[in-house]
């Protein structure tokens, strides 16, 4: 899993940190801190940490994971 903060949307509301405190660290009251190679063993924290960024600031790549197919909508033409 990988993942990429923006850090210009940051703007250090700490849900990451409180939700994932092995993976987002705030150094002093608005810097991040972020280990952008997380191990898999806090997948679900990390995601409920980027669900909870009111900025959405955290973007999430769970590479060892085959992406789910896209289904196609069919339309009845009416």
């Amino acid at each position: 899993m990988r993942l990429v903060v923006d850090l210009n949307r940051c703007q250090g509301y700490a849900q990451c940190a409180f939700l994932a405190p092995d993976v987002f660290t705030m150094h002093g009251d608005e810097a991040l801190l972020y280990n952008p190679h997380a191990d898999d063993t806090q997948r679900e924290h990390v995601a409920r940490a980027a669900a909870a960024c009111p900025v959405q600031a955290i973007l999430v790549d769970d590479l060892g994971n085959e992406p789910a197919p896209v289904k196609q909508g069919v339309s009845s033409g009416r």
